[in-house]
């Protein structure tokens, strides 16, 4: 990879899944996919389109069957990679929270840190305080997952994932699994990372927030991305027409 200012690069990934009866899924089709540093790119599409097959293929949550990775001038797919260490470049905040219960918000945050980076207990604890300053919430940091509301638990997952400093952030529809008035309090905290350079890669379903933060807008359809662009031309110039029938059901 040449190209310094392009942190992640995709070429020809296929994934694909034995659905017994169904036959073969081709999650992913041969897809080709270039992310720039600071960018914010959005993907959308239908259920089952390939969009979270991708955003796991990235950290090699899902393996592959051929294609290419490359990440920060590193190659994924080369069995030599130290993936583990590659993973801790890239936060991802899933659907649901995946916080230990039986830690305290500071706990949840302060672990990999300490565990991966070799910070010590003090040091972990100031960098995550000073995150949860920004989302609102440093008077939960005491507080258990099962003291927190969904929206809560969903920024107090933002936060943990940056307090491993990563390079890139990867978002799997986490708004999803929240109540409609606690979608607005986590994308706020993605739009305020965005402003800040953040490299985002997000799946959503939240049209509002594609049109407003993305750089990029991908629309994905049968494991391949069928159409890509800025904002304005996906949602008003889309050229094909299986984008036009998508945005005309969930616009």
């Amino acid at each position: 990879m040449s190209d310094n200012q392009t942190i992640i690069r995709v070429r020809g990934l296929r994934k694909q899944y034995n659905k017994g009866s169904r036959g073969i899924v081709h999650a992913l089709d041969g897809v080709d996919l270039d992310i720039k540093r600071g960018e914010v790119v959005v993907i959308i599409g239908p259920s089952g389109s390939g969009k979270s097959t991708l955003l796991r293929a990235l950290n090699l949550l899902e393996v592959p069957e051929s294609g290419e990775i490359w990440v920060d001038g590193v190659d994924l797919m080369d069995k030599k990679t130290n993936i583990n260490l590659h993973r801790q470049k890239m936060g991802m905040v899933f659907q649901h929270f995946n916080l230990f219960p039986h830690m305290t918000a500071l706990g949840n945050m302060t672990l990999a840190p300490r565990k991966l980076l070799g910070k010590t207990r003090a040091q972990a604890e100031e960098r995550a305080m000073q995150l949860l300053q920004t989302v609102g919430l440093a008077d939960r940091a005491e507080a258990y997952p099962s003291q927190l509301s969904g929206g809560q638990k969903q920024r107090i997952a933002i936060v943990r994932a940056l307090c491993m400093e990563p390079e890139v952030m990867l978002f799997d529809e986490p708004t999803s699994a929240l109540d409609p008035e606690m979608v607005g309090e986590v994308l706020e905290v993605m739009k305020d990372l965005a402003r800040k350079g953040m490299t985002m890669l997000t799946v959503t379903h939240e049209m509002g927030f594609a049109r407003e933060v993305a750089t990029r807008v991908i629309f994905m359809d049968g494991g391949a991305i069928v159409e890509e662009g800025t904002p304005t031309e996906i949602f008003d110039h889309p050229k094909s027409e299986r984008l036009k029938s998508f945005l005309a059901v969930v616009l």
